[in-house]
């Protein structure tokens, strides 16, 4: 899992980064052959712009999975606006810990 360092360091582990039951269950499937040209208006926020615009990537994404559910598919947003929740988590996450030394 690519995503479990950085869940701990962000303090969101086991909730997040973590394939087991009770975590949240989110996958991304990419297609490391293709290439992605960012575009905003694929994107699904709420700004106006992105910086990465016009960015070339290696690699799509094929599938997205939300709470273990289907919320992108092959170019297609799937999911339900809204649907996402607040992680509450400790003021001081695990990489603050460990570059100023301090424990919470």
């Amino acid at each position: 899992l690519t995503s479990a360092n950085p869940a701990k360091l962000f303090g969101l582990w086991p909730q997040k980064g973590l394939l087991a039951p009770g975590a949240d269950g989110d996958v991304v499937i990419i297609d490391p052959q293709r290439t992605t040209t960012i575009r905003h208006a694929m994107l699904h926020d709420n700004a106006d712009y992105s910086p990465y615009e016009g960015f070339i990537c290696q690699g799509a994404i094929r599938q997205t999975l939300s709470h273990g559910r289907v919320i992108f598919d092959n170019g297609t947003f799937t999911g339900i606006a809204g649907q996402g929740r607040f992680l509450r988590r400790q003021p001081f996450s695990t990489a603050h810990q460990a570059v100023s030394g301090t424990e919470t």
